[in-house]
């Protein structure tokens, strides 16, 4: 059965299972390749055998459709509903050097899930990677909001990151998100996966 082919030619089925880790982010790479070739093979981990779906690395039958595709669409809320909508909008997100907006609002969904004796240490490591003035993964928030959150996250709740979260989701909502639908990585999926499925 062949696997899901892009435009490019020098496409070919995966067969190794470290394409698919380092594809995932479960092998770290020394530098970051170009971005292109990230799209695809994370692409070609998601959807090698469209009939058959394919099994992930904690065996969960992983299988893209063309609706499924389409509904990313609709809004940035479903497309950060889907898993595989996440993975593959991280990767357009790295293409613009911007995946800390991405890091940063699944760090906050994980954060508010987190038990409250917990918290404190949470709320450090977030302030420190993405927060703070000289954070290596700095979001882009405005003074106002850095300085709320600061002062939340020394005396964490649930809700410490709420609007610093609320803002970077409404600057990928009107920013990067546009752009995402607009861009060859999902238009050429979302074509070859309507392609497959009228066959």
């Amino acid at each position: 059965m062949p696997g899901l082919f892009f435009s490019h030619s020098n496409m070919t089925e995966l067969n190794e299972k470290d394409d698919c880790k380092l594809a995932e982010g479960k092998i770290h790479k020394k530098k970051q390749k170009a971005f292109g070739a990230d799209l695809k093979n994370y692409l070609k981990c998601m959807v090698p055998h469209l009939e058959s779906g394919i099994k992930s690395s904690n065996s969960r039958n992983v299988m893209l459709s063309a609706e499924e595709v389409m509904q990313w669409s609709q809004s940035l809320e479903k497309l950060l509903a889907s898993q595989s909508g996440q993975g593959i909008f991280r990767e357009f997100l790295k293409s613009e050097f911007s995946e800390e907006n991405i890091e940063f609002w699944l760090a906050c969904e994980d954060y508010k899930k987190t038990k409250s004796d917990r918290l404190h240490v949470k709320a450090e490591r977030i302030y420190e990677e993405f927060v703070q003035s000289d954070a290596i993964k700095q979001i882009n928030i405005d003074y106002h909001t850095r300085e709320a959150t600061a002062k939340r996250a020394q005396d964490p709740t649930h809700t410490s990151f709420d609007e610093a979260q609320k803002t970077v989701y409404i600057l990928m909502e009107r920013d990067s998100y546009p752009r995402f639908l607009k861009s060859k990585a999902y238009l050429n999926l979302l074509n070859q996966l309507q392609t497959n499925s009228s066959k």
